[in-house]
């Protein structure tokens, strides 16, 4: 198994690394790109602690890392399958009837069509963490990432303080070229629109730039358009003269009924007038996959779809996860690989009373829900006083016929050294942290290709790591 952290040499030429954040922290003054969620962009700095230099990922971990793209491609394709599969008859329906659950007619309707079934997200971006018993495990894989203006313009920043960052300069830029070629095919002159809901308008800014880097350096016809931009004429949606080909869609489905003009989108690409990715497939967006994974009567399938090595890979990332569903069990059976101390768990009111140790789980929403992405609606329950825990619990029960939650087990990252400038000293300090990496693949025929990857290290004593004004956030380099 890969370990995490490298022993990156600096070359002899390198800046004073108080010069290199003090570089940093202008590059990132009032830049809206950096504004973390909640935050405006600040005049004096970053919102976020600047570190001298990208973290340094072992050799090891990066080929970890670059080998596991293919593993999460599978992984959707099988998933992707397993869901026709229970639709058609061929699997039981009780898998896509989770899978459907609490999500519209029309919308399940339509991630069902024959012209969507073998789509899948051209992007996948997995939440990683490296923990203290040394694997890596995923606390969840998004399809709709945020981050790619944000890391693309951190990591030009550091490569041009003549850091080898991963990927290079570029390479969210080239995974992105990867992704359109992948979609509307190598020749001609595609027009690319990323549209973006006033629910996702936080990721606008980062977004523009994105759209910006890719016209200046890769000569890419792209804008970032609203929904109400587009319109529909001539069998063809439009940006105001310019033919649309390929939509790049940054808003979630749960929020489709706020989306104008959502269904001239979904009707261009249902006449295959358009290529719309990610697809409007729900299904796929789901966090539930994760119990799905780990289910026991699924154990056979999945090992059979995803091959020896693929399985092997996600049996040690995925961590345990059960859907929260309300209904009884018989009174012979219990919820498989789920208990308290030696006492298998019959019923949800079993983790109730259970001490903090006892507790090392989240609670999250599933997907299809605006408290499902960003952060939100999570609760950790070591974190929780025990009452609370057992409201949270109940209350997440009780949710599920309108957004299904899951309960997941919690793996503490190992802890790790950064550095960050005091701006105020204007002193390099070391601090021990816990870190979260988003490599950043994109999807071309068979194969998902790494691009980059952004860091985020939060001090020891944080449990959720996220972006935040005590976090250090920078790309990786390789040992």
């Amino acid at each position: 198994m890969a370990n995490l952290m490298g022993q990156c040499a600096l070359k002899p030429s390198s800046r004073d690394p108080v010069e290199t954040c003090l570089d940093l922290h202008r590059h990132a003054a009032g830049n809206p790109v950096y504004a973390l969620r909640g935050e405006p962009a600040r005049e004096s700095g970053s919102p976020w602690r600047i570190s001298p230099e990208p973290f340094c990922i072992s050799k090891q971990s990066y080929l970890y890392l670059k080998a596991l793209g293919n593993h999460l491609l599978r992984f959707y394709q099988a998933a992707n399958q397993l869901y026709l599969d229970s639709v058609r008859g061929h699997q039981e329906a009780w898998i896509a009837a989770y899978l459907d659950h609490g999500k519209p007619e029309h919308v399940i309707e339509f991630g069902r069509m024959n012209r969507q079934k073998r789509l899948l997200p051209a992007l996948i971006r997995p939440d990683l963490v490296y923990t203290e018993d040394h694997r890596w495990v995923a606390c969840e894989f998004d399809s709709i990432p945020g981050g790619q203006g944000f890391v693309g313009s951190l990591s030009e920043a550091y490569h041009q303080q003549g850091f080898d960052v991963l990927g290079g300069g570029e390479g969210i830029l080239d995974g992105f070229m990867r992704l359109v070629r992948a979609n509307v095919g190598e020749g001609g002159d595609p027009f690319v629109a990323i549209v973006v809901s006033q629910e996702s308008n936080d990721y606008l800014a980062e977004l523009t730039w994105l759209a910006g880097a890719l016209r200046q350096r890769k000569g890419l016809r792209i804008e970032v358009v609203a929904p109400q931009d587009l319109r529909y004429a001539d069998d063809a949606l439009w940006v105001a003269d310019r033919r649309v080909d390929m939509i790049y869609r940054f808003f979630e489905l749960f929020d489709l009924k706020n989306i104008p003009r959502a269904e001239l989108i979904m009707y261009a690409a249902k006449k295959q007038q358009v290529v719309v990715t990610p697809p409007f497939k729900a299904q796929l967006e789901e966090k539930m996959w994760f119990a799905l994974f780990h289910h026991p009567a699924l154990e056979a399938w999945w090992r059979t779809s995803l091959g020896p090595e693929t399985f092997a890979a996600l049996q040690t990332l995925i961590p345990r996860t059960w859907i929260l569903d309300p209904r009884p069990l018989p009174p012979h059976a219990v919820i498989p690989g789920l208990s308290v101390g030696d006492r298998p768990v019959r019923r949800w009111t079993d983790l109730e009373a259970t001490t903090k140790k006892q507790r090392e789980f989240v609670v999250k929403p599933s997907g299809f829900s605006e408290l499902a992405w960003g952060s939100r609606g999570i609760s950790f329950g070591s974190d929780t006083p025990q009452a609370e825990w057992g409201d949270r619990l109940r209350e997440a029960v009780a949710a599920f016929d309108q957004v299904p939650h899951l309960l997941q087990e919690y793996h503490k990252p190992v802890k790790v050294q950064g550095r960050y400038l005091d701006l105020a000293s204007r002193e390099i300090r070391t601090f021990m942290g816990r870190a979260r990496l988003c490599p950043y693949y994109y999807v071309e025929g068979e194969q998902a290709h790494l691009h980059g990857i952004l860091v985020t290290l939060v001090p020891a004593d944080k449990k959720a790591i996220h972006g935040m004004s005590e976090a250090v956030m920078m790309p990786a380099m390789v040992e």
